[in-house]
C-alpha cells in the first residue's frame, strides 16, 4: 500500500475519532421542566436553559444576590425559562461584568441539576445591540 493511502486513512480516522468524541459533549437545549426530569431520571449530562432574568415593570433585574465581598465566585439568580418556570440558578463561575449581566435581554445556562438546584457552570448572555434603537442617516 502507497504512503499517501495510509496518511489519508490515518487522517480520516483522525477526523471521525474528532467528530464521534465533540458529539459526545454536546448538550442540548430544554426547560427547567425536562432538566429536573433528566435529573430525576439519573442523567448527568450538561444542558442548556434559555430564558430571562426576572424584571419588576420598570424593567429592575430582582432576585439576584451577587456579593464580590463575601464571595466573588458565588452568583445566584432567578430565572424565568421559555415555558414560564421560575427558578433559582447557581453559577461559581459569575460572568465578569454584572453590569452586561443585568442589561441582558436573554440568558442561556449552561450546567446540569444537583441536589435539586440548577447549578451553572457557564452563563451565556444576548445583551441589546448598540445598533437597535438608532437609525443610520444617510
Amino acid at each position: 500500500m502507497k504512503k499517501s493511502y495510509v496518511f489519508g486513512i490515518i487522517v480520516i480516522a483522525i477526523a471521525v475519532g474528532i467528530i464521534v468524541s465533540s458529539a459526545g459533549d454536546a448538550s442540548q437545549y430544554v426547560s427547567f421542566k425536562e432538566a429536573f426530569a433528566m435529573a430525576q431520571a439519573g442523567e448527568d449530562a450538561k444542558v442548556h436553559v434559555v430564558g430571562k432574568l426576572i424584571r419588576t415593570p420598570t424593567g429592575d433585574v430582582i432576585g439576584v444576590n451577587y456579593n464580590p465581598v463575601r464571595d466573588p465566585n458565588y452568583l445566584t439568580f432567578s430565572m424565568i425559562d421559555n415555558n414560564n418556570e421560575v427558578h433559582e440558578v447557581v453559577c461559581y463561575n459569575p460572568p465578569p461584568s454584572m453590569q452586561d449581566f443585568k442589561r441582558s435581554e436573554q440568558i442561556v445556562v449552561i450546567g446540569r441539576v444537583k441536589d435539586g438546584r440548577f447549578i451553572a457552570s457557564e452563563i451565556l448572555m444576548k445583551c441589546p445591540s448598540k445598533y437597535e434603537d438608532s437609525q443610520i442617516k444617510g
